[in-house]
């Protein structure tokens, strides 16, 4: 994975991986430590800000490729739906003998469909839940987000900043991505590059890869190039296995303390909190991969 940040140090044409403590990399996080070992750096300029890259050579990056597609979740990253559906499940497998706050439902189950979660549950409890669980959620929830659904802070201006194609990848169903999206505004930005996982299958959802490949093949782009943008575990297991590349999210009000490690150890390049750090992120991966094949 490619290194960037930018460093807390006077400015020096070569620093040993010893001297670079204290480092500040927002809105990056480094996903391992540094090898203990010299790096040569080259000084560019990026957000207004000194930047130090590392200088790699790309048999040190296998894979890393420029990037020609941006593919969104959407639950989460574009429409702050998922602590709603957190709400609700919770509340309904409360109801039926399992009790679950709605934080521990959002920490283990976002970015899984309802009836995969029913299934994890009723295999680690033992507890048999009722097939109208399925058909009562589906309905409390369609009201609740109707209602109450709104956009992530930071989305309207940052789709109106991204230049390269992009589409939406998600778990949830046609049906109800259009209507959150046209509620909170932003249907039409996408038009006819919505993509829902169960119109391939029941059972080809997140986190198997399917829908992310599905997308990259609407544009004709190899899933090396795509830059995926997840908030949830299950999310980021689907674009790896899809041999994609991906940012975390962790800006919506379903987040938890530990979201974004959990984002990290589930392979995100790097994760961010603003909607509005997702164009200069792009910017700088693309730079950096463009750098490594020149």
């Amino acid at each position: 994975m490619p290194y960037l940040f930018t460093l807390l140090a006077k400015t020096t044409p070569r620093l040993h991986s010893s001297q670079i403590a204290g480092i500040a990399a927002w809105p990056f996080r480094l996903r391992r430590p540094f090898p203990h070992t010299s790096f040569p750096l080259r000084v560019v300029e990026l957000w207004g800000r000194i930047v130090y890259m590392a200088t790699i050579s790309p048999k040190d990056t296998p894979g890393m490729t420029s990037i020609d597609l941006i593919i969104f979740d959407c639950d989460g990253v574009l429409v702050d739906s998922e602590i709603i559906a957190s709400e609700v499940e919770a509340g309904l497998l409360t109801e039926a003998g399992y009790p679950i706050s709605t934080e521990e439902m959002a920490e283990r189950f976002a970015g899984m469909t309802w009836h995969n979660t029913l299934l994890a549950i009723e295999k680690e409890s033992d507890i048999p839940l009722s097939a109208t669980l399925i058909t009562r959620n589906e309905a409390i929830l369609d009201k609740r987000l109707a209602s109450d659904v709104e956009i992530v802070d930071g989305v309207k201006p940052m789709l109106a900043q991204l230049k390269l194609p992009h589409c939406i990848c998600s778990n949830s169903t046609s049906a109800r991505l259009a209507m959150m999206l046209a509620k909170v505004g932003i249907k039409d930005h996408f038009g006819k590059h919505i993509y829902s996982a169960r119109d391939l299958g029941e059972d080809r959802v997140k986190p198997k890869p399917d829908i992310f490949l599905h997308g990259a093949k609407q544009f004709g782009v190899d899933p090396s190039r795509v830059l995926v943008i997840e908030d949830s575990v299950h999310g980021i297991h689907g674009a790896i296995a899809a041999g994609m590349r991906v940012v975390g999210f962790t800006g919506a009000s379903h987040s938890y303390p530990s979201h974004a490690d959990k984002l990290t150890e589930a392979g995100a390049e790097t994760v961010i909190s603003r909607m509005s750090a997702l164009p200069g992120v792009i910017a700088a991966l693309s730079e950096w991969s463009e750098a490594l094949t020149a």
